[in-house]
């Protein structure tokens, strides 16, 4: 048997140690914030909530999923994040693979004006007028098309792409008689499966997680998605509409509004914690070649 030194021994319990910690710092929100929402409101605002649940009851679950907005902004997510995303991971890899290719004439110019949009814009003005100009003012496109690729996105493909894809087995297609779509449909996206899951996850958590814009260019609330209508709960106390207030007494608002709080922050993120650890390990492969190599 190799016999380890004490240093190395020394090192990885120091090591083991911080990680712990820190998974620590990081699961122990996500564990409260689940106790509290299934919790008794009641020994929520007295402080005895601190990791387990105490007093179990769904009444704030069963009052989320009563409320029409939140429901009617639940489908409007969904609609907006598949949408968004299948637009957004297309033309990624449209953009990202002639950037890869050694034989692609003016890649260097384009990809630096490509990344001269990362760092200056038009502003918010000049974008809220171009998207009423456009007639996608209080559409669905406005929230997807303004948005539609990453330049930060696109470098990380396009690395990806140059890393992993060998340059001859494209050459050797192109020598077979395959198109450039071919070579990019048949060769070079199968191999890439890794770094497009990550994109998808990338994309699909932005527009999971977007309310700015729809808050600048919605004006019906039957288009609102999940996250403006969770901010007007979180952040404006807008309770009226979900709580049936038989006891009119500010005390019994103030349970019920500590219980939605946690509620609706859970069924907020739910889909993303269900979908992430099928890909993680996709995207640690992904991530690492695509970001490091180059």
């Amino acid at each position: 048997m190799i016999r380890i030194p004490e240093s190395d021994r020394l090192f990885r319990f120091i090591n083991y140690a911080f990680l712990c910690f820190i998974l620590i710092i990081v699961l122990y929100p996500l564990v409260f914030v689940l106790s509290a929402s299934v919790s008794d409101p009641a020994l929520l605002l007295k402080g005895q909530v601190w990791l387990l649940p105490k007093g179990f009851n769904l009444d704030s679950y069963a009052r989320v999923f009563r409320n029409k907005e939140i429901l009617t902004g639940y489908l409007n997510t969904i609609k907006y994040t598949v949408v968004g995303t299948a637009i957004n991971v297309l033309l990624t890899i449209m953009a990202a693979y002639p950037l890869s290719r050694k034989d692609f004439v003016g890649r260097g110019l384009l990809s630096a004006f490509m990344v001269f949009t990362m760092f200056f814009s038009g502003g918010l003005i000049p974008t809220f007028l171009l998207v009423r100009d456009l007639g996608l003012y209080n559409t669905m496109w406005a929230l997807i098309l303004p948005s539609a690729v990453s330049v930060w996105n696109i470098t990380i493909t396009r690395t990806f792409f140059q890393t992993s894809v060998p340059f001859e087995i494209q050459e050797a297609a192109m020598i077979d008689g395959c198109s450039n779509i071919g070579i990019l449909v048949r060769i070079v996206m199968p191999l890439s499966l890794p770094i497009i899951l990550v994109m998808i996850m990338f994309y699909s958590v932005g527009h999971w997680n977007s309310f700015f814009n729809a808050l600048i260019y919605l004006t019906d609330r039957a288009k609102y998605p999940l996250q403006v209508i969770l901010r007007e709960i979180l952040i404006q106390d807008n309770l009226s509409e979900m709580i049936n207030v038989f006891d009119e007494g500010v005390i019994r608002q103030m349970l019920l509004a500590e219980g939605l709080k946690y509620a609706v922050v859970v069924v907020a993120n739910l889909p993303v914690f269900l979908i992430y650890p099928f890909i993680q390990k996709y995207f640690s492969k992904g991530v690492t070649v695509g970001g490091l190599k180059g």
